[in-house]
């Protein structure tokens, strides 16, 4: 799995037209083949700071979206940002879930007896 995050520091005044039209991407990039997901955040304490997180079946599938329109229309907002976008790309070999969580924290038993 491959996951995108990138980070935008929006001007206060395009920050309404940023989060449009990264809203407006979210479905036609849901629909390309290999999106896994697609999600916008933004920050609690400055609504001017977003975030962009996607993941994809495998750096073929985000290749071709890099290279296509709707990305296009992501880059196209740097004119609306403080700074360009801070774009991190990440190759993930392994997931891990709750049961590794509760392991962590001595629980792993705990719920095994549980379920007993």
């Amino acid at each position: 799995m491959i996951i995108v995050r990138i980070i935008m520091h929006v001007l206060p005044e395009k920050q309404k037209e940023v989060v449009q039209t990264l809203q407006s991407l979210m479905v036609p990039m849901e629909r390309e083949a290999g999106c896994l997901s697609y999600a916008l955040l933004c920050d609690m304490k400055n609504q001017n700071l977003l975030c962009v997180l996607e993941e994809w079946e495998n750096r073929n599938k985000l290749d071709h979206h890099l290279q296509s329109d709707i990305f296009g229309v992501l880059l196209g907002t740097k004119s609306l940002l403080h700074r360009p976008h801070d774009i991190h790309i990440y190759t993930v070999q392994q997931s891990e879930g709750m049961n590794a969580v509760l392991a962590a924290r001595g629980k792993h038993r705990d719920v095994a007896l549980k379920g007993s």
